[in-house]
């Protein structure tokens, strides 16, 4: 019995400071878009790594506990919908690396794959509800594939390189030993 609730300690206490972590790194902006989103300082990762600790359940629950953090400390409020969207779902989605914490790559694969579910539920979200943005002319959907790229990709782009340098890649697999023993 106790080493289950030092097990279910431990996975809490490291959730909590990979979501310390984002919401500390979400404020160090490398740029910033006018209607909202922004190239951070590896925020992402830090969310898509209970999901590689853990796996898809820790993963998914700690991404929407951060994007709950991150509507209650910047709210942008257009509709319900869209809350639920661009907060607990798309940073939820970041979790889905847990579904290649086993795998050879795991860590790149399943933040590519975290990345790539948060962008589509913020370009639904864009879509649906800010496609007035768009330039006059200019098709919504592609409006907002491309603006919410102009922030996703980037940042994405710059974390897969950190992540393929050997002594990050060492440094992570070390944490995740510390997380899971």
């Amino acid at each position: 019995m106790s080493i289950i609730k030092s097990t279910n300690i431990r996975q809490l206490v490291f959730c909590a400071i990979c979501l310390a972590l984002a919401v500390v790194t979400s404020y160090i902006k490398i740029a910033s878009l006018p209607y909202g989103g922004s190239i951070t300082l590896f925020s992402m990762l830090f969310v898509t790594l209970p999901g590689y600790f853990y796996g898809p359940k820790a993963g998914i629950t700690a991404g929407i506990a951060c994007g709950i953090l991150n509507f209650i400390l910047n709210p942008y409020v257009y509709a319900p919908i869209q809350v639920l969207l661009d907060y607990p779902l798309a940073f939820g989605a970041l979790g889905l690396s847990g579904f290649f914490s086993q795998k050879k790559w795991g860590l790149i694969v399943g933040y590519i794959t975290g990345v790539i579910g948060r962008y589509i539920f913020h370009v639904i979200s864009g879509y649906v509800f800010f496609a007035s943005y768009a330039p006059a002319g200019t098709n919504s959907l592609v409006y907002t594939l491309t603006y919410n790229l102009t922030y996703i990709l980037p940042e994405l782009v710059i974390t897969v390189v950190l992540l393929c340098i050997p002594a990050v890649k060492n440094s992570i697999q070390q944490l995740r030993h510390q997380a899971i023993t």
